[in-house]
C-alpha cells in the first residue's frame, strides 16, 4: 500500500542566513547543523528521493524546519515566506509524484498572513505549517482570525509544530544546567512539546473551533502530550464556556501524526482517545530517520489492513486532497 509522510522538513540557505543574522539567534537552529542534517534539509531533489525510496515512502509532504520565518521582522518574514513557498512548490512541480508541500507564513506580519495563505494555496500547497507563537503574540490572538477563517474556507489544514519556548518560560523552567542540557530540556526533551500542546489548548479554549468548525489542525509527536491529559483538560470546557468538551474538539478538529516516534504504546493510547481515522504517518525527516524495516514492524501493530491503509495513505489523502 502507498506510504505518505506528512512532516518532512527542508530549509533554504537564504532563510538560514537570515535567521542566523538575527540579534538573538534561535538556539534550536543548532539541530539543523548536526551530522548531515543541513545537507538533507537543503536537498529537494535526488538525494531526498533516494532516502524516501530506502524507507519505502512514496510521497513526502515538505515543510520548513523550525522556526520557519516566525522570528523574523515583518518585512523579512513576508519576503522570505513568499520565497520559500515559491521554492517548495517548484520542487513539487518538478517531482509531482513524490512531493507535496506545506506553505510557510509571515506570522510576525499578521495583516499579510491570510493573503499569503491564499496565494500559496493557489500555487498548489496542500496546507500550511505554523508555530504557537510569533514573538509575544500567541496563535490564538485575534490578529490571526482572518488566517483561520481563510484556512477553514480553503480547506487548508494547519500543522501546529513545536518551537523553542519563550525566554521568559525558559528562564522560569529550563535553566540551571549546562548549556546543551538546558537546550535539550527546552526543546526535544520536553519544552517543544509542552509549548505546542499549550498552543493547541489555547486555540480550543479561545473558541477558535466554535467560530470555524471546519478548521483542521495537525499535531505531531502523537499529540504533543495533550492526548495524555484530556481527562483533566476536559474540565476546562465548562469554565471557558465552550460548546463541546476539549476531547470532542480533539476528535473532530485535530489530526495526530507520529513524527517518527514508532512506539506501539503511543499508537494504542492515541487510539484510546481518538479514532484511527484521525491518525497519519510522518517521520520528522531528517531529525528522525526510521528504516524501512522499522516502519514495516510498526505498521504490523495495526489491527487490520484497512486501519493500516488509513494511517499510511487514506487519511492523508483525504486531509490534503491528494490524488491517487
Amino acid at each position: 500500500m502507498p506510504l505518505v509522510a506528512i512532516e518532512e522538513h527542508w530549509i533554504s540557505p537564504e532563510l538560514t542566513s537570515a535567521l542566523n543574522a538575527m540579534p538573538r539567534r534561535d538556539e534550536s537552529l543548532a539541530f539543523n547543523e548536526m551530522g548531515d542534517h543541513r545537507q538533507r534539509l537543503e536537498d529537494l531533489g535526488e538525494g531526498r528521493i533516494a532516502a524516501m525510496d530506502a524507507q519505502g515512502i512514496d510521497v513526502s509532504i515538505l515543510a520548513l524546519t523550525p522556526p520557519g520565518a516566525h522570528p523574523l521582522p515583518p518585512e523579512d518574514a513576508l519576503r522570505l515566506s513568499r520565497a520559500a513557498n515559491d521554492t517548495a512548490i517548484a520542487a513539487a512541480n518538478k517531482n509531482p509524484t513524490r512531493f507535496r508541500t506545506l506553505s510557510t507564513l509571515p506570522m510576525s506580519a499578521p495583516e499579510h498572513v491570510a493573503d499569503e495563505l491564499v496565494r500559496a494555496a493557489g500555487q498548489g500547497h496542500v496546507g500550511t505549517m505554523v508555530y504557537g507563537r510569533s514573538g509575544d503574540r500567541f496563535l490564538d490572538d485575534l490578529a490571526y482570525e482572518d488566517f483561520f477563517a481563510a484556512a477553514a474556507e480553503l480547506g487548508q489544514p494547519v500543522f501546529l509544530h513545536p518551537q523553542i519556548p519563550s525566554d521568559a518560560v525558559r528562564d522560569a523552567s529550563y535553566r540551571g544546567f549546562d548549556t546543551i542540557t538546558e537546550l535539550g530540556l527546552a526543546t526535544f526533551g520536553w519544552g517543544w512539546h509542552l509549548d505546542a500542546a499549550t498552543a493547541a489548548l489555547r486555540l480550543i479554549l479561545s473558541g477558535t473551533f466554535d467560530r470555524h468548525p471546519e478548521l483542521q489542525i495537525v499535531l505531531g509527536h502523537w499529540g504533543e502530550m495533550l492526548l495524555f491529559w484530556l481527562d483533566r483538560a476536559n474540565s476546562l470546557s465548562r469554565i471557558a464556556g465552550l460548546q463541546r468538551s476539549v476531547s470532542d474538539y480533539i476528535r473532530t478538529n485535530f489530526y495526530i501524526t507520529s513524527s517518527g516516534m514508532l512506539n506501539p504504546a503511543l499508537l494504542q493510547h492515541a487510539l484510546s482517545v481518538t479514532s484511527v481515522d484521525r491518525l497519519v504517518f510522518s517521520t520528522d525527516y531528517p531529525f528522525q530517520h526510521p528504516t524501512r524495516e522499522e516502519i514495516a514492524a510498526f505498521l504490523g501493530h495495526f489491527a487490520s489492513d484497512e486501519d493500516r491503509q488509513k494511517f499510511t495513505y487514506a487519511n492523508a489523502a483525504a486531509l490534503y486532497g491528494l490524488e491517487a
